[in-house]
């Protein structure tokens, strides 16, 4: 920009305020303005016409010459070729008549035209008002920097377009011939620049589109690169007649269905024009084949937006209903994915029964109702269903009596026959094997990521045999390569999180879990009977682990819905073993029994497998021990010993057991409870072992073993052992604001709220230990009261 005595300065171009330098020295001035509407051609022309005026010479200042006849064109022509005074001429770019081109090139050879552009961001930050600027950048992305549009947003307040700004573009809009508005809803449609849809929109050959698009950028509501600025689209979106947006997007759409491209961008807007739900008809016989294209491509990212789609088509058939139930289920909307494909199973064409019989198989499976959706598997004929119908047969406690099915050679259909091989390896072969077949699965599956419909993700099963066998590493990578590919869509998503969770809590990360369980309740989003079992059955477990009686009484109840409510199977025996130990310690047996002596039927329909029975026994086990029901303790353990020679982690868990056992009968070998503590702790069991190495130490005479035992505890929890063995110093040797590394434990626990049971559990000691603690340390700091005593020690451990 140069310098200019004009009012607005910053408006003006270099060669704008050159040619009012000339007009001030008075030179003879011919010129020609050029720019589409709204860009500052007439501020332009009103600074020139004060210019000759302020010199005191006359001019020809004519604007929007586009719009003047030939023959005053063709006079202002013949006054600049006799170089008769000062002529200064502005117009748009189109139309541009032989006669306005004719004017442009007598102009042009006297002086290059100005071509004025819109503002940058300095500018207009500059021309808004002082209490605007924060906001230039919002007006400069929402307007282009066209001037005209700058001035309308001039007055706002928060980075939002206010109703009447939006109201102030009808003038620019109603004027318009019916193609330009044609083309304005193209181009807010996102296809300004697609040539072949624009010449079947207007019905126009090359060369009339070509005017068409040369007038809509005229206008200057479209940018040259055919975009919209968001203003303008705002505007065109909402003051177009909601038929005529309609018409426009629907022929848009089935051109570009013809040419095979897609059609999502182009439909999707038509569900909130033409309705507020997805049970609004928008698409009649003539669309359906769009909105079917647009489903299809929002299946994989979004398929809630599937299923609106599918149900704004008016004309809906049975095969219709099978897709939106599919997309309603990937979703997590099962109530809707039910309801639909019931209706096809119960009065629809036969064609379509197999498939929704195989997405309401898939929903019951979320919700817990394994048997039925494997009975409902049966009625479809396709390969993927054979598969599912293996996995759900094995999971109520039935071996299939057919080999397999051959499975064709699809991503769907191979992943799932490795998900089916996997799962009956696990009843009949090695862990190793059927992890190795489940992992496969996953794999193969990896491409599909968030596209297929899944009872269960091929990585969750592979998860839930690694835990079984004690492989947490291998969980852990399976699952977070699932979470990462966003295998089996949103509908798996907390169950990966959940099984993510549940290694965490074995493993004593408790806080982890815990934030988990947290992130669950902030989504809102109530669980399905499968997701809810294992939820609960976390926060029993992180409760139970903690001490936490408060949580753990509050969450009973829930726990006791819970399995109520999802019938057992083989693959919710996790929460079911951590809701038999927390109905021991409740004292609430009578109320899980029933659901026990299911599983325990169902392990033996199968033929007792010990991958999928070890845990379980181990959870009964500590039942047993908690509700000292010695002899009940005694049968789990022999059980588990029988399974010793199946597996790595069938042994280390069996020898556990059996020093459990000898600890809780008072005979505490150091040796011995060391390597089993050590062993759970190989197998990701690190709170087990860090348990029962600290009930060993509690337990023995020995002094010796026990600081040992307590050292071994506090590393597997994760914890230093050195400051363990340190005794208390003596009294005067001790300042006021400072503790040994045990009362500092202590202390710290103390202020957090917990008692002296739940400190004595968290540390390993007992609660007349940790009472004699805080008794030293309220001597130690002179507090007379246990107020007192808080506040220093709040100060101390802060």
């Amino acid at each position: 920009m140069s310098p200019s005595t004009t009012a607005h300065p910053v408006l003006l171009p270099q060669p704008v305020t050159q040619v009012l330098d000339a007009i001030a020295a008075g030179a003879a001035v011919r010129l020609g303005v050029v720019a589409p509407g709204g860009h500052g051609k007439t501020t332009v022309l009103r600074e020139v016409a004060r210019a000759f005026e302020d010199a005191g010479a006359s001019a020809a200042v004519v604007d929007d010459a586009h719009l003047l006849p030939d023959a005053e064109l063709l006079d202002l022509r013949a006054r600049v070729e006799r170089g008769d005074g000062n002529v200064v001429v502005a117009y748009r770019p189109w139309p541009r008549s032989r006669a306005l081109a004719a004017l442009a090139e007598s102009l042009g050879r006297a002086r290059p035209a100005v071509a004025l552009e819109p503002f940058t961001r300095e500018q207009v930050r500059a021309v808004l008002p002082p209490p605007a600027r924060g906001l230039a950048e919002f007006v400069h992305q929402q307007t282009g920097g066209v001037p005209r549009f700058v001035r309308r947003l001039a007055g706002l307040t928060a980075a939002e377009v206010p109703p009447e700004v939006v109201a102030s573009f009808r003038a620019d809009l109603d004027w318009l011939d019916a193609d330009v508005r044609k083309y304005l809803l193209a181009a807010e449609a996102g296809v300004a620049l697609r040539l072949d849809l624009l010449r079947g929109l207007l019905d126009a050959d090359a060369d009339a589109v070509g005017d068409v698009i040369e007038a809509g950028r005229a206008t200057g509501l479209v940018a040259a690169d055919g975009a919209l600025p968001p203003v303008v689209r705002l505007a065109v979106a909402s003051l177009t007649r909601a038929d005529r947006r309609i018409a426009v997007r629907q022929r848009l759409a089935e051109l570009q269905l013809r040419s095979g491209g897609p059609v999502l961008d182009l439909v999707r807007p038509l569900i909130a024009v033409g309705g507020t739900g997805a049970q609004t008809p928008v698409a009649g016989p003539d669309m359906a084949r769009a909105f079917l294209a647009a489903a299809d491509e929002a299946l994989p990212g979004d398929p809630g937006l599937a299923a609106r789609l599918l149900g704004a088509i008016g004309t809906a058939g049975d095969d219709v209903a099978v897709r939106r139930a599919v997309a309603s289920a990937m979703a997590g909307d099962l109530d809707a994915a039910l309801r639909l494909a019931d209706q096809v199973l119960s009065g629809g064409d036969p064609r379509h029964r197999g498939a929704a019989a195989e997405v309401a198989a898939i929903a019951l499976a979320h919700r817990g109702q394994l048997a039925r959706g494997t009975e409902l598997h049966r009625w479809s004929p396709s390969a993927t269903s054979a598969a599912f119908a293996v996995i759900g047969q094995v999971g109520t406690g039935r071996l299939p009596a057919a080999p397999l099915p051959v499975a064709p050679p699809t991503l769907l259909d191979g992943g799932a026959a490795l998900m089916a091989q996997g799962v009956v390896e696990s009843v009949t072969s090695s862990a190793t094997t059927a992890l190795s077949t489940l992992v496969r699965a996953a794999g193969l599956l990896e491409p599909a990521g968030r596209s297929v419909l899944l009872p269960d993700t091929p990585a969750a099963l592979a998860a839930l045999v690694a835990v079984h066998s004690g492989e947490p590493g291998i969980a852990e990578s399976v699952l977070d390569r699932a979470v990462a590919t966003s295998s089996g869509g949103a509908l798996m998503a907390v169950r990966h999180r959940l099984l993510r969770a549940w290694i965490a809590m074995q493993r004593g990360n408790l806080a982890q879990a815990r934030e988990a369980l947290v992130a669950l309740r902030k989504a809102g989003r109530p669980l399905e009977p499968r997701d809810w079992l294992f939820a609960v059955a976390l926060e029993i477990g992180v409760a139970r682990r903690d001490s936490d009686l408060a949580t753990l009484k509050r969450t009973w109840e829930q726990a006791c819905e819970a399995v109520l409510r999802h019938p057992v199977d083989l693959f919710a025996f996790l929460p079911l073993g951590e809701f038999a130990t927390a109905a021991a310690r409740l004292r609430d047996q009578h109320r899980l029994a029933p659901h026990l002596a299911a599983a325990r039927d169902l392990l033996r329909d199968l033929g007792d497998p010990c991958l999928w029975a070890v845990p379980l026994h181990w959870s009964a086990l500590h039942a047993a021990i908690i509700a000292e029901e010695t002899a009940v303790a005694e049968e789990h353990a022999a059980s588990l010993a029988a399974c010793r020679g199946s597996s790595r982690y069938a042994a280390i868990v069996s020898t556990a057991a059996e020093s459990w056992l000898d600890v809780v009968a008072g005979k505490v070998d150091a040796d011995q409870v060391e390597e089993a503590a050590r062993g759970l702790q190989a197998v990701g069991q690190w709170w087990d072992a860090a348990r029962l190495a600290g009930q060993a130490a509690i337990r023995t005479s020995d002094r010796q073993a026990m600081v040992r035992l307590l050292d071994c505890a506090r590393l597997l929890q994760g914890r230093t052992a050195g400051g363990a063995r340190r005794q208390p110093e003596p009294a005067a040797e001790v300042d006021a604001g400072k503790l040994s590394d045990r009362e500092r434990e202590v202390a710290e626990l103390v202020v957090n709220g917990l008692t002296y049971k739940q400190i004595g559990d968290r540390l390993f000691i007992s609660a007349k230990t940790v009472e004699h603690h805080v008794a030293r340390m309220r001597q130690r700091l002179g507090c007379a009261s246990r107020a007192e005593l808080l506040d220093q020690l709040r100060r101390i451990v802060g």
